[in-house]
């Protein structure tokens, strides 16, 4: 895994994604908190090594969607598979599947009583049944690739924020997963510590990892996605390349929400 952040930027389409196969597949996806209806009829596909951007206003479903995907939130309705296992089926093969997907949250997430090497090193060690030797060793290469190899020592409270989303994209790269979702990542952050996060990302995206991001940074979706998915009251109202939504979305929704942001 430590190589992932190693790669140079690629083309924002690359011809082979098209052959890749299916790694998500959502199909009739429906959430209701009460009767507030929060995803309505979603489908999607996801294709091994894409890099999608999911934008809108608040309260559209970006956020419940992706944490849907890893069972965060449970779905009433429909089906999310992934390398054809249906994980809302709770089952010993969809914790498995599971296991294979990361995620990094708007706020960091870190234990605030252990260290930088120590939250990096826990999940690899209960869950992966790594040797304490092999999980740190593994930590600090990663630690290092995104810049906080010095820090590991530290704790989460002796970090600036963007520091410690740093170190919490270290600690799910940690896991080796195929898939990993952001749910803003940089939403919780002051503006100068924005850049330094969207850097990892950017060298995270060119490594061939699928990623699904939860973003309004409109300058990371332009420059890194392959297909930005808008969204509005719990509906998918634009699925196109980088290049035709911020250019001509196909919806008057959309074309609102772009003139408030850009």
């Amino acid at each position: 895994m430590s190589q992932l952040l190693d790669a140079q930027p690629t083309d924002n389409a690359p011809a082979s994604i098209s052959n890749n196969p299916t790694v998500i597949q959502i199909q009739g996806l429906n959430k209701w908190y009460g009767e507030y209806h929060a995803l309505r009829d979603i489908n999607l596909e996801v294709r091994q090594g894409e890099r999608i951007v999911l934008c809108g206003p608040s309260g559209s479903g970006k956020s419940t969607l992706i944490r849907c995907i890893n069972q965060l939130e449970a779905a009433e309705k429909g089906s999310i598979l992934i390398d054809g296992v249906n994980v809302i089926q709770q089952n010993a093969q969809s914790v498995q599947t599971l296991r294979n997907v990361g995620m990094v949250f708007q706020h960091f997430n870190l234990f605030p009583h252990m260290s930088v090497l120590e939250n990096c090193t826990l999940a690899p060690m209960s869950v992966k049944g790594l040797s304490r030797a092999q999980a740190e060793a593994e930590a600090r290469k990663l630690l290092e690739k995104v810049g906080m190899s010095s820090h590991a020592e530290k704790y989460p409270t002796q970090l600036s924020g963007g520091q410690q989303q740093r170190v919490a994209i270290a600690r799910t790269l940690c896991m080796d997963p195929k898939i990993i979702l952001f749910d803003e990542p940089t939403a919780a952050l002051d503006p100068e510590m924005v850049k330094e996060v969207l850097d990892v990302m950017v060298k995270l995206a060119s490594s061939g990892i699928t990623m699904l991001c939860v973003t309004h940074e409109m300058g990371f979706a332009k420059q890194m996605a392959e297909r930005v998915l808008f969204m509005d009251q719990g509906s998918i109202l634009e699925n196109c390349s980088p290049a035709e939504f911020f250019a001509a979305p196909k919806t008057e929704r959309a074309r609102n929400f772009l003139q408030q942001i850009l």
